[in-house]
């Protein structure tokens, strides 16, 4: 049976009612809610280790493992052989002896860190392209010769060459987001944040290795994802391992060597 026009009033004034008191009601049951707290959100533990940062700019913390000082070598070996390095020491600066020996790493192993280094290309350097000044800092050496994942040494003032090969480059994996490199003669800085890459039980990729770099201040590598080691030729890849040394790269140009001073790592968690 069909609804009357005064049934239909009567049941349209009923849901005006029922909707009137439920407006009415969700605000006060709004008003009761208990209202959060700031504390609810404030995290008191663990507190963060006190680190002493360095007396001046660039300077390691307190926490910094040095890697070189300017006084020796001994944090330092031959990659091909593991024979005690014997670059060049002189006037608190570490200088690439091509003699060789070949490239040189640290005598420790790590994962994760921050990493601080100053290179610089001699005034009087000579060359163009790849065959200026070229070295690389590789942030995980994990095998003899060129293995691992390098970061590009190399002259990049008014210096032409292919852009995924340039300083601040990782090398033909990452072009640099900008070009902050000074004039021959004068010292350069890398500042490095390194994310290891971690692997399954089978080898294969977990999760890939990114890297943030500062070349003299400025960004120029931004949590960039590496897709595995540096390759020369061909495409990279990732082979397993668990932590590694940090290789100085002695590349056979013929112009004059680099030289590298205050050099230290931090660990981290």
């Amino acid at each position: 049976m069909g609804y009357t026009s005064a049934t239909m009033r009567i049941e349209s004034r009923k849901l005006i009612m029922v909707a009137a008191l439920l407006g009415v009601a969700v605000p006060l049951l709004a008003q009761d809610a208990p209202k959060p707290k700031p504390e609810e959100t404030e995290i008191w533990e663990p507190v963060p280790t006190v680190v002493t940062p360095g007396a001046t700019l660039g300077a390691p913390p307190s926490d910094a493992i040095v890697l070189f000082d300017g006084k020796n070598e001994d944090e330092w070996v031959y990659a091909k052989g593991h024979t005690p390095a014997q670059w060049t020491v002189a006037d608190g600066v570490l200088t690439v002896k091509k003699d060789g020996m070949g490239n040189i790493e640290t005598k420790k192993s790590f994962k994760d860190y921050q990493l601080h280094v100053e290179w610089k290309v001699p005034a009087n350097i000579t060359g163009s392209g790849q065959a200026r000044g070229n070295s690389g800092v590789f942030l995980a050496s994990t095998g003899e010769g060129d293995a691992g994942y390098e970061l590009q040494v190399l002259d990049a003032y008014n210096n032409k060459t292919y852009v995924n090969g340039m300083a601040g480059s990782l090398y033909k994996q990452a072009v640099p987001l900008a070009n902050p490199a000074r004039k021959p003669g004068e010292w350069e800085t890398y500042d490095v944040v390194w994310t290891a890459p971690r692997f399954n039980d089978d080898g294969s990729v977990k999760t890939p290795a990114y890297a943030t770099v500062f070349f003299n201040g400025v960004l120029v590598e931004n949590h960039f994802e590496l897709k595995g080691e540096t390759a020369f030729i061909g495409k990279p890849f990732y082979k397993k391992y668990d932590r590694a040394p940090i290789k100085l790269q002695a590349h056979g140009d013929k112009s004059e060597p680099l030289s590298f001073r205050n050099i230290w790592v931090r660990e981290l968690p």
